[in-house]
């Protein structure tokens, strides 16, 4: 009797043991600016390493082939991101593989990045956000929306290399930092690390002039933010994916996929091995807009006017969700669900002065 009691008191524990360590309180959204879908389930495509145009010389191609080449299409894109064909792929859901009937995309008709960027943060793919020059946006994302909550006022950050960032997440109105292009990092109070970051961003190599930096000085800023600020919500937006991409670059571009895949363990590495967010931190990946492949040539490009611009992917990893690898069913999923989606997996429903997409309930199924 005294063993089955014992039993009874114990089990109740266990549970309690379980639900507490699956409880999601923090979560890590991360966007790549215009990688495709077809890198991401395929790797490289020869079609394109193999055009002279977009190499800068035969050692690109030939590096192309040494760092990313596979006989096997799931062999590729292991070389090209290990972690996330690995690690995530074994714990986490992955969505967006077309081949598999698998279709994400964006709902605005514009395809290409402000746009993007305001239907992953408001669920609303407004049409009246047409132009990457866009004013500083009307809506109130689901950033600013969480930061409102009191147990989050404080704890949102966001970082991106692109300057319209602070315009696509109203910096001046939301309440929390929005680091973007070649602001400084710190606020008023920098650590040693940022102000050495702040001074190499200054003094850095500027490719993409003004508009942007390189993904290192943002990925930095973000890591030193999320070690010494402790932030449940943070934001980090990559662009060397698409810069590379409309450059014709495509060594570069893969290269700067392979340092996404890359950053991306290191994030999850330092979430798992940090008690403030070991099994409490949600991790969300995806893109603004995808790129041409119908016509080789137009991988470089997006816009409606090319065809599968519209065509995006993400994945998601939590604790508390079914590990599914990649997701081979038949389904339809779209860019303004993403908002709602990031509120749901804190436990918030994301409410607006205008329509939001619903929650993506595959991912609890």
């Amino acid at each position: 009797m005294k063993r089955i009691f014992l039993i009874l008191c114990i089990i109740p524990a266990l549970l309690a043991a379980q639900q507490k360590t699956t409880e999601i309180k923090n979560i890590i959204i991360i966007t790549s600016d215009g990688l495709r879908w077809q890198e991401v389930f395929k790797g490289m495509d020869t079609a394109i390493a193999n055009n002279a145009r977009f190499n800068q010389g035969k050692s690109d191609s030939a590096e192309i082939y040494k760092n990313y080449w596979a006989e096997s299409a799931t062999e590729r894109r292991k070389k090209l991101m290990p972690f996330f064909w690995n690690a995530l792929a074994a714990k986490g859901q992955i969505y967006g593989n077309r081949e598999k009937n698998n279709k994400v995309n964006v709902a605005n008709p514009y395809w290409f990045s402000y746009p993007g960027y305001n239907e992953i943060f408001t669920g609303y793919p407004d049409t009246a956000v047409n132009s990457n020059e866009y004013k500083p946006n009307p809506h109130v994302t689901v950033l600013e929306y969480i930061n409102q909550q009191p147990a989050f006022k404080g704890k949102v950050a966001a970082f991106g290399a692109w300057e319209a960032f602070n315009r696509i997440l109203n910096e001046e109105r939301a309440g929390f930092p929005v680091v973007a292009a070649f602001d400084a990092t710190g606020g008023k109070n920098p650590t040693e690390k940022e102000l050495l970051i702040n001074a190499m961003l200054k003094d850095s190599f500027k490719p993409f002039e003004l508009g942007e930096c390189m993904d290192v000085f943002t990925h930095y800023a973000a890591i030193e933010h999320l070690k010494t600020r402790k932030p449940r919500v943070l934001y980090i937006a990559y662009g060397e994916t698409d810069e590379w991409a409309h450059a014709g670059r495509y060594k570069d571009y893969l290269d700067a996929t392979k340092n996404l895949d890359k950053w991306i363990g290191d994030i999850w590495n330092y979430v798992q091995s940090t008690p403030e967010y070991k099994d409490k931190t949600a991790l969300l990946i995806t893109c603004d807009h995808g790129r041409g492949d119908i016509k080789k040539e137009q991988w470089t490009s997006h816009g409606s006017r090319i065809a599968g611009a519209d065509e995006i992917w993400f994945a998601v990893m939590a604790p508390g969700i079914a590990a599914k690898g990649e997701v081979s069913k038949d389904m339809q999923l779209y860019q303004k669900q993403f908002a709602q989606t990031i509120a749901s997996l804190l436990g918030l429903t994301y409410k607006a002065d205008h329509p939001v997409g619903d929650v993506i309930k595959e991912i609890k199924n």
